[in-house]
């Protein structure tokens, strides 16, 4: 790079997706210089083209993060509280719920399990308070280019040419993540043969706080609370089947694809009703071989993919920000920081990728007995106390 003019800065950050812009603030509130950059534009609004109308539920560690760096005071006026997680089977021999069982949070303390956010919306209100900040920058419409790893800083040239040295690099840019990609670390990929369709809804009944997944085949099909629309109820939806199901489903006119999402939902809310438009995406489990390299930090989907069960995918993320953000107090990207932030998170994520992987394979089954033994053992966990406040604390932590 002789000739090369290169700028220094602490916190650099690939990815300006909702991990990489909680990581500019969190790191901007601690007075790093920060820089998030992002090769796609800005999409701040539900009714834009190519708006994300998923949603993000935070549980309350990772709402204690927001609290800390100065965001969920943006984000409370706007947020569900989820105070129940409801499981509902319905793999009878018809798609009607056959068992139901509640997870109250009122059981393991006095706070929901979480809050739930549009994901849209977080955009708009996070890049808000990143523009607030004076050490802050964010370049939505550039992204990264190459990397060139160094023990002194990494050695950043992004797409519009500009050359930075950063004390930090943090890799949030996502599943096929362009810095993990040019550090050499490889990743342990599973496919299951599904994709998701997220949607909004609106619903006759009110959602009382409560977080349902509906299990009959095909994978998990829930209903997330959201605030209301134009005073009816309202709720996102992320319903997981295998790829030729979703192309059909998303291939029916309006009127059909209503019929087959009132059958799909059980009836759980009453009627449901299509709000926005669909969004689809493949559903994979993914691990980074390694989380760290020289100067640089892989965090959110460059380091780990779950499928949407739980809440667990960006509450994940936020607690691999919220390590890293411990481990960077003196010395961002120094050495005994990266190898004990890789340490301590790579096997964390690896025993929750696990889980989640058994959770989803239940959820998949075709064949009628299979359904009745997994409609069998949730009945057995709810009925024991000790293990149903055990799994919900391990959900949360």
């Amino acid at each position: 790079m002789t000739g090369t003019t290169i700028d220094d800065i602490d916190i650099l950050i690939s990815g300006g997706g909702i991990a990489g812009l909680i990581a500019a603030a969190a790191f901007g509130a601690e007075g790093f210089s920060t820089l998030c950059v992002d090769p796609a534009p800005p999409v701040t609004e539900e009714g834009a083209a190519g708006a994300d109308l998923r949603s993000t539920a935070f549980l309350m560690p990772s709402v204690r993060l927001l609290e800390r760096i100065g965001l969920w005071e943006r984000l409370a006026p706007h947020a569900t509280a989820l105070q129940i997680m409801r499981i509902v089977d319905a793999g009878g021999a018809q798609p009607l719920p056959r068992l139901i069982r509640d997870f109250d949070a009122a059981e393991i303390g006095d706070q929901p399990f979480g809050w739930n956010l549009p994901n849209w919306l977080l955009r708009r209100e996070i890049s808000a308070r990143l523009a607030q900040m004076s050490n802050v920058r964010f370049r939505p419409g550039t992204g990264t280019a190459a990397v060139l790893p160094r023990s002194e800083g990494a050695v950043v040239t992004l797409t519009d040419g500009q050359c930075l040295r950063a004390r930090l690099l943090i890799g949030a840019d996502g599943r096929d993540s362009p810095v993990r990609r040019a550090l050499g670390i490889g990743t342990r990929t599973r496919r299951y043969g599904q994709k998701a369709l997220a949607f909004a809804v609106t619903h006759d009944r009110p959602h009382h706080n409560i977080s349902t997944e509906v299990h009959r085949s095909g994978g998990p099909f829930t209903l997330v609370p959201l605030p209301d629309r134009d005073g009816t109820p309202s709720s996102a939806v992320v319903w997981m089947e295998g790829g030729a199901e979703t192309a059909r489903l998303k291939a029916l006119p309006r009127e059909d694809f209503q019929v087959a999402l009132n059958a799909r939902s059980a009836g759980v809310l009453g009627h449901l009703t299509q709000a926005t438009s669909l969004t689809e995406w493949p559903i994979i489990s993914q691990i980074a071989d390694r989380f760290a390299g020289p100067r640089t930090a892989l965090i959110a989907e460059a380091a780990h993919v779950l499928p949407p069960i739980g809440a667990q995918g960006l509450n994940m993320s936020l607690a691999d920000l919220s390590a890293l953000l411990d481990l960077s107090r003196e010395d961002p990207g120094s050495p005994a920081s990266l190898a004990r932030y890789d340490r301590t998170r790579r096997p964390e994520a690896q025993a929750r990728l696990m889980g989640i992987d058994a959770l989803n394979r239940a959820s998949q089954v075709q064949a009628r007995p299979l359904r009745d033994l997994r409609a069998a053992a949730l009945g057995g966990l709810h009925s024991l106390p000790p293990l149903r406040r055990l799994m919900m604390r391990a959900g949360l932590t």
